[in-house]
């Protein structure tokens, strides 16, 4: 059952790394970015963690990937992974 996912050019598109590959053509992608305190004006990291179709499993834990905004595919799976920009430093044991 391959289904072909329509990604338009405006589609909002992010980059992130990948934090868990133990789902089958799905990624956990962690988005980090700083933000303003409301309150006390220091900076303070932030991260969104979004659930992303691989469809070829070609991403790794640790992988920095191009992502892009498409239609819902499942409950929490609204987008689709684009590209591998830089694979993951491989451990050297």
């Amino acid at each position: 059952m391959t289904q072909q996912i329509n990604i338009s050019e405006r589609s909002p598109r992010r980059v992130g790394v990948v934090t868990s590959d133990a789902r089958d053509k799905t990624r956990k992608v962690a988005i980090s970015y700083s933000a303003k305190h409301p309150k006390y004006g220091k900076y303070v990291r932030r991260r969104t963690v979004l659930n992303v179709h691989d469809e070829e499993n070609t991403s790794k834990n640790g992988d920095r990937v191009e992502i892009a905004e498409c239609r819902p595919l499942s409950k929490t799976k609204s987008w689709v992974l684009v590209k591998v920009l830089e694979p993951a430093l491989e451990k050297v044991s």
